[in-house]
């Protein structure tokens, strides 16, 4: 029995690109739940997906054959085998090592399956490094939507010890499920209809809600075509207006000099502003890249707190007390100029709050505070390598496009007929 598993390379325009280059404005009226770590994530998904009547829509970066893949895995059989349409879109980097049998046991059942840039090992060396699906993203029967920055692995929840991620998502019901739906639909390939045939194209829409009720969520997103920087400009706006307040969360800190002058100058106006970032780093470069800004944002008085708990695996923010983003775009180079990426803005002041909240529960009881005046240490030089080292990578997805990896195709790939 082959395993057909479709090969989507959705970093640029397919033949009809009006599916793709999409634009989303803010939908009022939605109810928007924070869920920090895989112990609130996992139930709330499942539940969902174990409910669904017509439609399971999932992206995800990492999908492992462990107690989370393995329950995600029969939940998703389960509701193919019941009729409900299960397309299941993940990363070949992500999710490379994934067996044939567990792509067999969905693919029978009725789950289309699809790997995003799949590539063999060269040498037992992986080739496809950069352009990855970095998207979390869950929608179910276009009436509750999932996005941030989870993947289906355990260690998302505690008792996976010491390695075990600190991470945040959320669940969203409401007018803007639709945007997650439509958009989800349109990257897998499939078509997007709505009762009037082919969804127009919005007009792109201002980044900042200027209404004063809560509920207003907008989906944006990141690719290496229409939208290269509207996730970085959306930061940049949001702290260009900050008044009182801004704390950025995020896994893996390195952005370009446009946002870290942001950060600086929401500082120097008296705005507190602080940064959450990874004191144990599954990644140590993340860390030693990070640090390389530290004198340059200290010095201006934005307070840095280093996550020494577990590693930290979110990318979250808020500015003042009504504005938030969630989801898969850390503020680095990978994320920035080469994966592709989905985050939710949200103008809520409640969902504000229980964030701040929990943000601030951390940054007291779990992180260490970087001094505000430390021995310089040749920060200008750092601080110019750095730049430096942004702005080549910010140029990576031309350079990559040479390589054979990531040629756009969209066809079929039949995986092995034996059994593993």
């Amino acid at each position: 029995m082959n395993v057909a598993v479709e090969h989507i390379a959705t970093d640029q325009p397919p033949d009809d690109a009006k599916a793709r280059d999409l634009d989303y404005d803010w939908q009022s009226g939605n109810q928007i739940e924070l869920l920090e770590n895989g112990e609130a994530y996992f139930p709330k998904v499942f539940e969902a997906m174990r409910a669904a009547q017509r439609e399971i829509l999932l992206e995800t970066f990492i999908l492992f054959e462990d107690k989370v893949g393995f329950e995600l895995k029969d939940i998703l059989i389960e509701a193919a085998q019941r009729g409900v349409k299960v397309v299941a879109s993940l990363d070949g980097f992500g999710c490379g090592e994934l067996s044939v049998s567990f792509l067999r046991e969905l693919a029978e059942a009725g789950v289309a399956v699809q790997m995003f840039d799949p590539a063999s090992k060269t040498l037992g060396i992986r080739t496809n490094w950069f352009r990855r699906l970095h998207r979390k993203i869950v929608v179910v029967d276009a009436a509750v939507a999932f996005i941030g920055g989870i993947n289906f692995s355990a260690d998302h929840l505690g008792d996976f010890g010491p390695e075990a991620k600190q991470d945040y998502a959320v669940q969203i019901v409401g007018p803007a499920v639709a945007d997650l739906h439509h958009f989800a639909l349109a990257q897998s390939g499939r078509q997007v209809r709505t009762r009037r045939g082919w969804r127009r194209r919005p007009q792109r829409p201002a980044p900042w809600a200027t209404s004063e009720e809560d509920g207003l969520v907008r989906l944006i997103y990141r690719d290496n075509v229409q939208h290269r920087d509207d996730i970085e400009e959306a930061y940049i706006h949001a702290l260009s207006k900050a008044r009182t307040r801004a704390v950025i969360a995020n896994a893996y800190f390195f952005p370009g000099y446009r946002l870290l002058r942001e950060i600086r100058n929401a500082a120097r106006r008296g705005v507190h502003v602080q940064l959450i970032m990874q004191g144990q780093p599954d990644v140590l470069l993340a860390k030693l890249a990070a640090r390389m800004l530290y004198d340059y944002l200290l010095k201006d008085g934005v307070v840095i707190h280093e996550y020494c708990q577990r590693p930290l695996h979110g990318k979250v923010a808020l500015v003042d007390d009504d504005w938030s983003t969630v989801g898969s775009s850390n503020l680095d180079p990978l994320s920035l100029a080469l994966n592709l990426e989905a985050n939710v803005l949200i103008r809520d002041r409640a969902f504000n709050q229980q964030l701040y909240e929990s943000l601030e529960t951390l940054a007291r009881n779990h992180c260490q505070t970087m001094p505000e005046k430390r021995k310089p240490r040749l920060w200008l030089w750092r601080l110019t390598v750095g730049f430096l080292v942004f702005h080549v990578m910010r140029h990576f997805p031309v350079l990559t496009g040479w390589l054979p990896a990531h040629k756009p195709r969209l066809k079929p790939i039949e995986s092995p007929a034996h059994d593993v």
